[in-house]
């Protein structure tokens, strides 16, 4: 296969990109930029929007490799132009995002962004799903450039759709105390991302990089929320929680790895 089969959607993979990274960007060190448009009783700390570039990091070099063989396979048929509109709504977020901001935390802006975060949502879980089912990893580079960087983004992905939703349609943490109702739902929320999170390294085979992620963002509720004791230590339970199931997978593949290495070893011929 050449580097210059299914041009067109490469091309447009590269500018997709450009168009996803400048926008989060922006949004992430503009000049008064802030990841978090208004303080809700799920916000978290800033430091866990740190995955950012990471991401970003890890599609730069899944552009790089479309233009291989192995690469092409991955990129261009299992992914599609799923990624190009992935990247657009994604720029179109950080926009409303930033408009949000400059408007004084108009709530218009919220209740759009978070309708394009379901619509990014939808679009990611379609690459992940397609990747792990028609299109596994064959070898590292496979492994690191091409699902790495989709569990990553789609374990934030999660996370962000439940803060943007509270972002439209909750109380504003500056200004309200968080009453039963809102206590019930920030605690269902966190219920769900924990769920999720050993949802992959469960029934993902063993997804430790998504689960990763919506660990430390539940250490990162934890960490912020501070004005409601309930949710803060219900954040740091669900935290602990998902951090065992993690760690119980990383544990299970290292096992499973001495496994199969003992009994390659033990098939292996006594004489040459």
């Amino acid at each position: 296969m050449a580097w210059n089969d299914n041009l067109l959607l490469k091309v447009v993979n590269i500018v997709a990109y450009v168009f996803f990274t400048s926008g989060n960007v922006y949004s992430q060190l503009g000049v008064g930029a802030d990841p978090v448009v208004q303080e809700t009783y799920l916000t978290p700390a800033r430091w866990i929007f740190g995955v950012w570039p990471f991401i970003h990091a890890l599609f730069l070099g899944m552009i790089i490799y479309q233009f291989t063989e192995a690469g092409s396979t991955h990129v261009v048929h299992g992914i599609g132009w799923r990624f190009p509109g992935l990247c657009i709504l994604n720029a179109i977020y950080s926009g409303l995002t930033s408009a949000q901001l400059n408007a004084h935390h108009d709530r218009i802006y919220a209740i759009l962004a978070f309708i394009v975060m379901l619509l990014i949502a939808g679009t990611v879980s379609h690459c992940y799903r397609s990747l792990k089912v028609h299109h596994t990893a064959n070898n590292l580079a496979d492994t690191i450039l091409v699902h790495l960087p989709f569990s990553l983004y789609h374990g934030f992905v999660v996370v962000l759709l439940f803060v943007t939703a509270f972002e439209a349609f909750g109380l504003n943490a500056v200004t309200h105390k968080a009453g039963i109702i809102t206590k019930i739902l920030v605690f269902l929320s966190l219920l769900f991302l924990e769920s999720t999170a050993a949802g992959y390294v469960w029934y993902s085979e063993g997804d430790v990089a998504g689960a990763l992620v919506i660990s430390l963002s539940l250490l990162a509720i934890f960490q912020h929320q501070t004005s409601s004791k309930f949710i803060h230590w219900s954040a740091l339970a669900f935290f602990i929680i998902s951090l065992i199931a993690v760690l119980r997978a990383v544990l299970s593949i290292f096992t499973s790895r001495n496994r199969t290495a003992l009994n390659d070893e033990e098939r292996a011929p006594l004489v040459g």
